[in-house]
């Protein structure tokens, strides 16, 4: 374990959040989280804010922050995660022909 922090999320922006989701019928909302070296003057170095598109991005739209928080532990040993590639269900398909053991 690398680190650990908290974020504080207040209950109006969640309700906003769940209802942004249930009109656009998703299942779920991404959120990008920001740790920052330098911290704020509330002790926060920590920020939270719904991911946006590479349109959204482009249009230079304001972010939407949903809280702040603060990193309370590190071993400074944080590394980059990297999407592994896994197999599709059709490559793991066994011909019919094959036996399995078991």
């Amino acid at each position: 374990m690398a680190s650990l922090a908290e974020v504080w999320i207040k209950k109006s922006d969640l309700e906003i959040m769940l209802k942004a989701v249930n009109v656009r019928n998703q299942t779920g909302i991404s959120l990008q989280i920001g740790i920052n070296d330098e911290t704020n003057s509330y002790g926060q170095n920590v920020s939270v804010s719904v991911s946006q598109t590479k349109e959204e991005r482009e249009a230079k739209k304001d972010k939407y922050y949903v809280g702040n928080g603060k990193v309370f532990y590190t071993d400074g040993k944080i590394t980059k995660a990297e999407k592994k590639d896994i197999p599709k269900a059709e490559e793991l398909f066994i011909p019919s022909g094959d036996t399995l053991p078991f």
